[in-house]
């Protein structure tokens, strides 16, 4: 929010502006949000593959910030952040309105602080830091592994983790690599695996009882996920959310997990598309296909059951899987996640674990003993330049 309300401040000193902010309504679509805002709809179809489908990613609560001018009727800029790391923005440059994907400029902290339990672990962590995104991340990464009602005055808590700082204030969801948990002077060790995102004990033990496999028989990975990329001859910020299975056209989906159907129908530039809520805050999509099996939304899934047949509906090139996995909202890599699917890490990826145990534990240690670390603001700017672009549209609205 900051960051537009900068620009304000200098807009200001020639144009009267006013800042706004909404939230993404779940199952809006990018065009009926152009509608919604009087802004012409050739807007979305002047993107391109990549950019529909990024713009089907937008989450539902998602907080997007218009700034109107001329005595707030009319809308110059629009930011609406897809992922952590980039945004679409949509701007009126010489009375054209204009969209690039641009990436959300921030620095990343990484840091290890202890947290005296006196009420909760949420109410605490939040007291020490003024960090809402940690102590709610704490408290739904480990929620069904503790029991938080045992936690009692004297007992603590330590955390390794970084998060993304824009503008001086936290934003997005932290990454929390170890912690630990002091009960009754009895001590429980969580750490993160970096190769799958899943926590296990010092002894490498999965506490993560979500598995993954891949969902269909394919011939190759036509396109693989990134979250920024730097385009290097169009010169602009490209991203792909998921993993391209290409597979004969027809060639079975099966539900790559346990889980309840929450979406089937037409997903923008995913075209055919069923989403599956799974256990432990993961979600899966599934795009691109030529038909649905017979399930329905609200129906529960077992790990295996055929749900649709391979197609090229949407914006496609050849027929193909498009396979997104989020968690709690945020795209992940799903490669990370099909990697490993043991109940106990093994061999090369358990000698690779036990070995950042030893960092991690030092750092919980060293962080143990010392104070609480309040969290500082930290200053970061940030600017929008409006230059023309190559898919500027007349519009006629």
């Amino acid at each position: 929010m900051r960051f537009l309300i900068i620009i304000c401040f200098c807009i200001n000193l020639i144009y009267a502006c006013m800042l706004k902010e909404e939230s993404w309504n779940d199952g809006e679509s990018f065009l009926l949000f152009l509608q919604r805002h009087n802004i012409t709809t050739q807007l979305y179809f002047g993107l391109d593959k990549t950019e529909r489908e990024l713009c089907s990613d937008i989450q539902a609560g998602t907080t997007i910030q218009v700034l109107y001018g001329d005595n707030s009727k009319k809308i110059k800029q629009i930011l609406i952040p897809v992922n952590e790391d980039l945004q679409i923005h949509i701007y009126k440059n010489n009375g054209r309105f204009a969209v690039e994907v641009i990436p959300i400029e921030s620095i990343t902290r990484k840091q290890s602080i202890k947290i005296n339990i006196i009420t909760s672990p949420y109410k605490d962590i939040l007291s020490a830091t003024n960090n809402r995104f940690l102590a709610y991340e704490f408290a739904r990464a480990f929620k069904k592994k503790l029991n938080f009602k045992q936690l009692k005055k004297g007992d603590y808590i330590v955390l390794d983790f970084s998060q993304k700082i824009k503008l001086g204030s936290y934003f997005g969801t932290p990454d929390i690599y170890a912690a630990l948990v002091s009960e009754g002077g009895k001590k429980y060790y969580f750490f993160q695996y970096d190769k799958d995102s899943r926590y296990y004990d010092q002894r490498g033990r999965s506490l993560t009882r979500f598995f993954l496999k891949v969902p269909l028989r394919y011939t190759r990975i036509s396109d693989r996920f990134t979250n920024k990329r730097w385009h290097p001859i169009l010169k602009e910020y490209r991203a792909h959310l998921g993993i391209d299975f290409a597979a004969p056209r027809g060639r079975k989906i099966h539900a790559a997990a346990d889980g309840v159907i929450i979406f089937k129908g037409r997903r923008g530039g995913y075209g055919n598309a069923i989403i599956i809520k799974h256990k432990d805050g993961y979600k899966s999509l599934y795009g691109h296909m030529e038909k649905f099996a017979h399930v329905r939304v609200g129906e529960w899934v077992r790990q295996g059951t055929l749900i649709g047949y391979v197609g090229s509906t949407g914006l496609s090139t050849g027929p193909h899987l498009h396979f997104g996995l989020y968690k709690y909202s945020r795209a992940i890599n799903p490669a990370k996640v099909l990697r490993i699917t043991k109940n106990h890490l093994e061999g090369r990826n358990l000698r690779k674990f036990l070995a950042s145990v030893v960092l991690y534990k030092e750092n919980l240690t060293k962080a143990s003993k010392d104070k609480v670390l309040k969290l500082k603001n930290m200053k970061l700017s940030s600017k929008i330049k409006l230059a023309p672009l190559k898919r500027s549209l007349n519009d006629k609205q």
